[in-house]
């Protein structure tokens, strides 16, 4: 069947989530982008067509691409295609990528893992991002967040789809072991599921907001102000999608943008357009900050703008890689989603490849960030990653303890310009990580994690076993008193070793040690016996009233 004689188009340029061809991109450049839509919305049609077989698809999408090559005038779609591409440099090469990942969509139903996934959006998605590229004459510097931007609209697209390409096309673009934590294909998308793949879902909408936020930079990385425009439209437009797809249940029920959306993300544009000058990493890490309810964000408002800026890098990276332990994606791909995190390090200070990176890499250059201590906070997040989590005995505990928070001390008191204070700021790590497995406990055994050393609950006849039967144990709550002297002998140690430090550097970490503090007199006046309760939390007010308190240090934040 030739192009001509397919039927019509099953969605025109206006139909897509995202905008094409809009009034953004200049008039001229109008035409040869809807030459490339109308091509690349054809060759989808062919290999989405329900009613062909898989040769038949092939042999169609080969005959595209004959046509594509030549200019072929009886083929009309490919003809203007091919004629955009001779006249403005641009078309014809990037289209021929989609055409290989179409013909991958003809025979190919199910996916492997998230970097299977990636190399299809490599070549699905991003190179309608290079040919708009190339088509404004920009540059290479902005070929990386144009790529992010790209995949990640398509990953958007699948799982907003995830229901309509099963039943239609019987192919799913969610990698079959993320299903299988679900209990597999067929549980994770039985309707009465939603709680079995909410997390899933959530845990693929965090790989979606890694690469958004590596795309945030793709307006200020193109000369042209109409395309980075349409691109800062895109960007908030799927931001939105993104929201939208966590509130709701994209199997369940139809998950789109609304004229609502629209209005929002144009009303924004003046204001994406006025910052496309200055870097948008500190906005980015700060965003990541701004959405946690962290205690760690106390310390922050008693700093100065450059440490705080610093302290936020930290933070944004200690918050992107705990989400990859917590979340629900198998055990192997947060292994390679951190050992991603273990490159990027490594490439630090000289060639960062995101925001996070690229304000880490700052912050390594003017506090003298050891590298290792970043690698400990990595190990310790491999260790929280597994299903199951059990700590053997005290060392165990310690050298845990040691990672995940004796690290980020390390790290924070040379934010703060106190590097004399690396024992001060793994005593009072060790003894915040404490208060941390007391006050989660309950929450932690119901995904299977008990942090108090078996060695001690063996001694008081608690075996090993189904973790909320453990911390429910009558003897449970003299474990947890145990630790809770240690917490008490903790703060007593942090407090003498202040007195021979500079505590107006150290201004965040009394800060944020009063607010554990506080925190941990309300574990103990609670109590540790079964049942415990809500998770206890500082109020607004208490928060309120320790930022105040550290503003009247002295050397206030400036």
């Amino acid at each position: 069947m030739s192009i001509a004689a397919a039927p019509a188009p099953t969605k025109t340029h206006r139909d897509e989530n995202f905008p094409v061809a809009s009034r953004l991109i200049a008039r001229p450049l109008r035409a040869p982008v809807l030459a490339f839509y109308r091509f690349a919305r054809a060759a989808d049609d062919v290999a989405d067509d329900p009613a062909a077989a898989p040769q038949e698809k092939l042999a169609r999408l080969a005959g595209m691409e004959r046509a594509l090559r030549a200019g072929d005038p009886a083929e009309p779609v490919a003809a203007a295609l091919h004629a955009a591409d001779r006249r403005f440099g641009a078309g014809v090469e990037e289209a021929l990528a989609l055409l290989d990942a179409f013909r991958q969509d003809a025979v190919k139903s199910r996916y492997g893992d998230w970097a299977e996934l990636l190399a299809y959006c490599r070549r699905s998605a991003d190179p309608v991002g290079r040919f708009l590229l190339r088509l404004h004459g920009e540059d290479a510097a902005a070929q990386a967040p144009a790529d992010a931007l790209c995949s990640a609209l398509q990953i958007l697209n699948h799982l907003q789809d995830l229901e309509k390409d099963r039943a239609a096309l019987d192919r799913v673009y969610l990698p079959g072991p993320w299903m299988e934590e679900a209990g597999g294909e067929a549980a994770f998308f039985a309707p009465a599921n939603s709680s079995g793949r909410r997390p899933i879902l959530d845990a693929a909408l965090d790989r979606v907001d890694d690469l958004l936020a590596r795309a945030a930079s793709l307006p200020e990385r193109v000369r042209s102000r109409r395309l980075a425009a349409e691109s800062a439209l895109t960007l908030a437009l799927a931001r939105r999608l993104a929201a939208k797809l966590r509130a709701g249940d994209p199997v369940a029920t139809r998950i789109a943008l609304g004229k609502r959306d629209v209005a929002a993300a144009v009303t924004g544009l003046p204001g994406a357009l006025a910052r496309r000058h200055g870097s948008s990493d500190p906005r980015v890490v700060k965003e990541i900050v701004a959405v946690s309810g962290s205690s760690f964000k106390l310390g922050m408002a008693a700093q100065a703008t450059e440490r705080r800026r610093a302290n936020y890098a930290l933070y944004a990276f200690c918050r992107v890689i705990d989400d990859i332990a917590d979340g629900a994606a198998p055990l192997p791909e947060k292994r390679a989603f951190l050992d991603a995190w273990r490159r990027e390090i490594d490439a630090l200070p000289a060639a960062p490849t995101g925001p996070i990176g690229r304000e880490l890499a700052r912050a390594m250059k003017a506090c003298d960030l050891p590298r290792d201590e970043f690698h400990a906070l990595l190990d310790g997040m491999e260790s929280d990653a597994c299903k199951r989590v059990r700590i053997p005995d005290a060392a165990a505990f310690d050298l845990y303890c040691r990672r995940v928070a004796g690290a980020v001390g390390v790290l924070s008191v040379r934010i703060f310009g106190a590097p004399g204070a690396h024992d001060f700021a793994l005593v009072l790590g060790r003894t915040l990580q404490v208060v941390n497995v007391l006050r989660d406990v309950d929450e932690d055994a119901a995904i299977d994690r008990v942090y108090v050393p078996l060695d001690r609950l063996a001694a008081l006849g608690i075996a090993d076993g189904d973790a909320p039967e453990m911390v429910a144990h009558p003897r449970f709550a003299e474990a947890c008193a145990a630790l809770a002297e240690e917490a008490r002998a903790g703060f007593a140690q942090a407090d003498r070793m202040l007195a021979a430090l500079d505590r107006r550097a150290l201004r965040p970490a009394i800060v944020m040690m009063e607010g554990y503090r506080l925190l941990f007199a309300k574990l103990g006046a609670r109590g540790f016996a079964h049942p415990r309760g809500p998770r206890l939390r500082l109020t607004k007010p208490e928060k309120a009233r320790l930022v105040l308190r550290a503003m009247r240090l002295p050397g206030g934040a400036r």
